[in-house]
């Protein structure tokens, strides 16, 4: 599922297109539930004729602030994708949501298992303000995340996943930031000393950042892995410490990297520099 640094860079490359500004002329949906909250129909009458005032993320949201008081939102959730075509560019079977833009543009939802979901709302605060703070934003500080991890008492992995909790991380890079600050993914919240809420303060925005600097984490070459519009794939995939190798050396201590399950997910650890106990 892309993360943060995956979905800011979509948006980043959106922008970089100068398409807020834009007008949509028109839509067509060749999946229904791929529209959340509103009949397919609906949808096409509704964002014709709004202008993209701005595109902007919100946690593993894209957001764009239409005219006419709209937000158009748009969650890739496994495998979904935006592409940037020619109108003149046939559709492809993946190709869900197709965005008129302008007079020779389409900006397309692209979707292989069909989990992403797109809403067209003049309410988005009621599941945008359900998300916990930006791990990237200056409000995120120590003091604040201390007293937000020993006010529960949940496994370190789970907790982090949970977008109400913190927004914008996934699998990857809570996996490597737990490497990074030398924590196992199930050791429990409030037990974190304050030494190693620092620490894992300290990597998680590391790891965001590396990941935005690389557009994004693309683990392989199929139809149903991460890329940019423009069909560029990340880059971050060859910086991964932990993250699916299994086996293989870990970079700090040489020990071999081990495959576990925590809450129902995979998680890859070094088991040296990852102790289970404090």
């Amino acid at each position: 599922m892309p993360e943060l640094p995956e979905v800011q860079s979509v948006v980043d490359t959106l922008c970089m297109k100068k398409i807020p500004g834009r007008r949509i002329t028109g839509a067509s949906v060749y999946w229904g539930k791929t529209i959340a909250d509103m009949e397919p129909v609906d949808f096409c009458k509704k964002i014709k004729g709004r202008t993209i005032r701005q595109i902007i993320r919100r946690g593993k949201y894209i957001v764009f602030d239409l005219s006419g008081g709209l937000t158009l939102m748009i969650h890739l959730r496994m495998t979904g994708r935006l592409n940037w075509e020619f109108r003149d560019r046939p559709r492809n079977k993946h190709e869900h949501v197709i965005l008129n833009v302008g007079a020779t543009d389409t900006l397309r939802f692209q979707d292989t298992r069909k989990f992403g979901r797109i809403w067209l709302t003049g309410e988005p605060e009621k599941i945008l303000d359900r998300l916990g703070p930006e791990p990237l934003e200056e409000s995120f500080t120590i003091r604040r995340f201390l007293t937000m991890l020993h006010t529960t008492n949940r496994q370190i992995k789970p907790l982090l996943l949970d977008q109400r909790f913190l927004a914008g991380l996934g699998n990857i890079y809570v996996d490597e930031a737990l490497w990074e600050s030398g924590l196992h993914p199930q050791r429990i919240s409030s037990s974190l000393t304050r030494h190693e809420v620092k620490a894992l303060h300290r990597a998680i925005p590391h790891v965001l950042h590396k990941g935005l600097k690389n557009l994004g984490t693309s683990l392989g070459t199929g139809k149903s892995n991460f890329y940019l519009p423009g069909n560029r794939p990340g880059r971050n995939a060859e910086e991964l410490n932990v993250f699916r190798r299994t086996g293989l050396a870990c970079p700090r201590c040489r020990s071999i990297i081990a495959r576990i399950v925590v809450a129902q997910r995979s998680s890859h650890i070094c088991p040296t520099c990852q102790k289970k106990q404090p």
